[in-house]
């Protein structure tokens, strides 16, 4: 009742809506800011909250979902570049939408594998993310050195057919994505849960965000990708998610069970 209420209240007072997330992750997060703040209840948390923007800021920071990394999970990008990428090569123009991109390591790494594949240059990538503060991060385009070993080793296993030092400059410990990695991408703010559809797109990749969302929830966004996704068009979801009990899952044929890439039929 507690969780039900600061969530009402949260919305009430910001527009924030995080009513139809996964209970038991909005749980955690919750207790996890009761905890830091030195606070006892829930009650009390809410209090704070719906009298503090800063504190709303940090909770709202807490409950959004930042785990990413470049060419995350590389057999999605591996597969991507031998099935997909055949797809596109015979369209005039290309629109894809990361939706809850994060800091855009996964958008930077699409961009180097459509580079890669001699379609960068006709293809419009839409970034987008409801947290404000991690989009600006990803407009840098700029992480420490140190995930760099790493990111390369996934580069290779998701098929990377040059050095990945091609596509970053190194300054003071900071690696810097060369510019003509994002000439082509818009950077949004952009709420699954409470903004409507801005374009058709031929792809849209939403890995591992909607696993924190409830079934209402998921059949929303479903909604939405549905209405944004052209016919013949491709969905990229996370390896927990999937299409089978959405209102559309006849609308979709499986391209790749494993990575969990469909293609819209009608």
């Amino acid at each position: 009742m507690e969780i039900a209420l600061l969530l009402e209240g949260i919305y009430r007072q910001y527009g924030y809506d995080f009513r139809n997330y996964n209970y038991a992750a909005i749980r955690r997060r919750i207790w996890h800011r009761i905890r830091t703040e030195k606070v006892h209840t829930i009650s009390a948390l809410q209090e704070k909250v719906l009298h503090d923007p800063m504190m709303m800021d940090k909770l709202f920071g807490d409950f959004s979902i930042n785990v990413t990394e470049m060419f995350r999970d590389p057999s999605f990008f591996r597969v991507f570049r031998e099935k997909i990428v055949p797809e596109l090569r015979d369209l005039p123009f290309i629109r894809i939408w990361h939706a809850g991109c994060s800091t855009g390591q996964e958008v930077f790494s699409m961009a180097i594998l459509l580079h890669e594949e001699g379609l960068l240059s006709k293809t419009r990538l839409y970034a987008t993310d409801m947290n404000e503060k991690v989009l600006k991060n990803a407009i840098k385009g700029s992480f420490p050195l140190q995930k760099m070993q790493q990111y390369t080793k996934n580069y290779l296993r998701a098929g990377g057919k040059r050095a990945s030092s091609e596509y970053y400059q190194v300054k003071n410990g900071i690696v810097q994505f060369k510019p003509f990695l994002k000439e082509n991408t818009v950077f949004a703010q952009h709420n699954l849960v409470t903004d409507r559809s801005f374009n058709e797109f031929h792809i849209i990749i939403c890995r591992n965000v909607m696993i924190y969302f409830n079934q209402i929830l998921q059949n929303h966004v479903h909604e939405l990708f549905y209405e944004s996704l052209c016919t013949n068009g491709f969905l990229g979801l996370g390896d927990k998610e999937g299409v089978v009990f959405t209102t559309h899952a006849n609308c979709y044929e499986e391209v790749d069970r494993n990575e969990k890439l469909f293609r819209k039929l009608q």
